[in-house]
């Protein structure tokens, strides 16, 4: 029996997280490459820790996307991020650069080449998950913990609040009634601050916004909201603790409320499923509930590599009974082309859309003019009411 009151709880971390500052590097690569030429591939990793910044893979690019190209990359997102601290400094760091061309095996099995279709850049299962718990489709938990960094993000960079630094996490905890969010019973945020403000200062910045994000009526008891509960921190980013691409997936997608197939999206080009895929599932999920029929639906796509179709389409409407599932994914497959080509035009991926992405999760975002966020459209809504009017 599915049970219809408990806490649930979804964390998120901030644009200055050292494994973020990776995420942003890596998709920063991934954007240089498609702004010179939307069919490059690009598979990047990186690495940083105290004054060090490593970036290591596989790209098919332009020559003029060159390793000094990608140095002032990876400097100019630093210092945009906010880092110049003495143990991080996005003038100081040291960048190393070992990025070499792109796998023939794995290229002969994306490419496309006489009849055979472009083909799937791995294996993977993917998953896209909605929900009407928010005006964005998203669950509760995960969507406040990241706008309450991403509000302490937005004081901080216009100078509102400047005693804050880059590095922060937040976890919310929500008691839901019914199957339904109702209130906090518990919020966690650590933030990295300079020396100049108290432990008391802090909690009181950080209070203002985190009332200015949850609903009216929301937050928790002053017992369970905890700031900096380890202390002071002033130390952080990666001289605090090294960083990687791809270390936080969860907080990417949908802070546990759903399944993740295991694939990072950052660093990755769209023909790479990992990413494209996990988009696509999103966009079908998000337009089945937002046409009403259901509240809430889990999908999961799955590939082989160098494999167009895709394996198998699973469509969980979580018990709505007001279509069938099955004639659903026949008709999601109808309306939508899941090869990994099909999803690219489709959606518009083959563009430098990718490094706004890196914080702040990559879903329940407002689509942007530029076909940032393209997966959050909602323009299959009229479509799916008709097939099953």
């Amino acid at each position: 029996m599915r049970r219809s009151s408990y806490l649930f709880t979804s964390e998120s971390v901030s644009e200055g997280h050292p494994d973020k500052v990776c995420d942003r590097i890596s998709d920063e690569v991934v954007d240089a490459f498609l702004a010179a030429d939307p069919q490059s591939r690009v598979a990047c990793e990186t690495l940083t820790t105290t004054n060090r910044i490593v970036i290591a893979g596989e790209t098919r690019g332009p020559a003029s996307v060159s390793h000094e190209v990608i140095t002032e990359l990876a400097r100019n997102a630093v210092r945009e991020i906010g880092y110049e601290q003495e143990g991080f400094h996005w003038k100081n760091a040291a960048v190393e650069i070992y990025l070499h061309g792109q796998s023939a095996d794995i290229a002969q099995g994306v490419d496309a080449a006489g009849n055979k279709d472009e083909g799937a850049g791995d294996q993977g299962i993917m998953f896209g998950f909605a929900v009407q718990e928010t005006e964005e489709y998203m669950p509760a938990p995960i969507f406040y913990a990241h706008r309450i960094l991403k509000r302490l993000a937005e004081v901080r960079h216009s100078g509102e609040q400047p005693h804050l630094a880059p590095d922060s996490k937040s976890q919310v905890t929500l008691a839901y009634e019914n199957g339904k969010p109702v209130r906090a019973t518990s919020v966690v945020v650590s933030t990295q601050h300079d020396k100049a403000v108290s432990q008391d200062e802090i909690r009181e910045i950080v209070r203002k916004y985190v009332l200015e994000v949850l609903p009216d009526g929301w937050m928790c008891d002053e017992e369970n909201f905890y700031v900096n509960p380890t202390g002071k921190f002033i130390i952080g980013g990666p001289d605090g603790d090294a960083g990687l691409t791809g270390r936080k997936i969860i907080v990417d997608t949908y802070g546990g409320a759903a399944p993740h197939g295991g694939g990072a999206f950052s660093g990755k080009d769209p023909t790479k499923v990992d990413r494209s895929a996990a988009y696509a599932t999103r966009y079908l999920a998000k337009n089945i509930v937002a046409a009403g029929m259901a509240e809430k639906c889990t999908i999961q796509l799955a590939y082989a590599i160098g494999v167009a179709k895709p394996l198998a389409l699973y469509v969980d409407l979580n018990g709505a009974d007001t279509v069938d599932p099955a004639r659903l994914e026949t008709v999601l497959q109808d309306m939508v082309d899941l090869s990994p080509r099909g999803i690219r035009e489709h959606l518009s991926l083959n563009r430098p859309i990718y490094a706004r992405t890196s914080a702040y999760g990559h879903f329940g975002r407002a689509p942007e003019d530029d076909g940032g966020f393209s997966w959050e459209r909602l323009d299959l809504v009229d479509a799916l009411k008709r097939h099953f009017a």
